[in-house]
């Protein structure tokens, strides 16, 4: 398994910065796996997609990838390190799968991440801080990117946290919690 870490925060912190920045230290090929689909109609979002694409590298592949994320990570080359961009925009890709199909795909999805030869450094938002959704779909998307980052983080080399203008490595600060199946 390659090195597997995982940079966490709320909106605007700079995390994908931060993963772009772990990505250029690797120095590998960088292969930048995208989760979003751009939306022709939403203004606001292509700018967002536009703004992290000029800070890319030239030389960095992008793939499209808001579904089939599991298998375009067990096609990666071992001498590749992969960017996923992010978990919070694959979670939401899937919110119309019922309990049991989602639990599948993340299962499918951990294992998959468990037997990658590459580098991978997964962003992940960090929801759930404040009030409680008052919508369904609100509590759902939080409830499984929660649970699929805790897992996610239980099994990484490096785990960062990225607020307030700073990057803490909580894998230094910290330790693990054991993943409920909650």
């Amino acid at each position: 398994m390659g090195k597997l870490t995982l940079v966490t925060g709320p909106a605007r912190s700079g995390k994908s910065e931060w993963a772009e920045t772990l990505a250029m230290q690797s120095h590998k090929a960088v292969v930048y796996v995208a989760t979003a689909t751009l939306v022709a109609t939403d203004q606001e979002w292509q700018l967002r997609i536009q703004q992290h694409k000029q800070r890319r590298p030239q030389d960095w592949v992008t793939l499209e990838v808001p579904h089939e994320l599991s298998a375009t990570l067990a096609e990666a080359k071992p001498n590749t390190c992969l960017l996923v961009d992010s978990l919070g925009t694959w979670v939401a890709n899937f919110l119309e799968q019922d309990e049991v199909i989602w639990r599948v795909t993340v299962h499918e999805f951990l294992e998959t991440v468990q037997m990658v030869a590459a580098d991978m450094i997964f962003v992940a938002e960090e929801t759930g801080w404040g009030v409680v959704p008052a919508y369904p779909v609100g509590r759902k998307f939080r409830d499984r990117l929660g649970s699929l980052v805790r897992h996610l983080g239980s099994i990484s080399d490096d785990v960062y946290l990225i607020t307030g203008g700073h990057v803490l490595n909580l894998s230094l600060l910290g330790a693990p919690l054991p993943v409920s199946e909650g």
